[in-house]
């Protein structure tokens, strides 16, 4: 049932366009690559009084890496600079298996689907290729 649920899950938000187009009024433009697989991707945030008011991305990579980024984007619209830190670090952590509590992970919503990739250590980078990309924007 929960790899039912991971499997259309990935293959909805890789698909998805809604949030793959360009952001004319982003305030933060930031690329991210996986060299290990040619993962690439550009996100763009419009931060507006210390909240990502929108943000949208290009780029190609996997399945992984484009869903990833689209449910991240999700996420983080309506949210602070500092909830987004705070989320983009729990998705990490939990990719990297060091948080399993689903209590933890509640705050991730639908992204905490993802935590089974913690045991795939070949699609790590793919899966964190979008928030490590969100972090460096967010600390400019």
């Amino acid at each position: 049932m929960l790899e039912n649920i991971y499997t259309e899950l990935i293959a909805e938000h890789s698909q998805s366009r809604e949030n793959r187009r360009t952001l004319p009024n982003a305030t933060v433009k930031e690329r991210g690559h996986n060299p290990s697989c040619g993962d690439e991707i550009t996100l763009e945030l419009a931060v507006v009084d210390g909240v990502i008011a929108d943000a949208a991305f290009s780029g190609t990579g996997c399945a992984i890496s484009q869903a990833s980024t689209d449910m991240m984007i999700e996420l983080m619209r309506g949210k602070t600079v500092t909830e987004a830190q705070k989320l983009a670090e729990l998705f990490i952590a939990m990719i990297h298996g060091d948080i399993t509590d689903d209590a933890e992970l509640d705050a991730l919503d639908e992204v905490a689907a993802l935590k089974n990739i913690s045991t795939m250590p070949a699609r790590v980078k793919c899966a964190t290729l979008a928030w490590h990309t969100l972090e460096q924007s967010l600390n400019k």
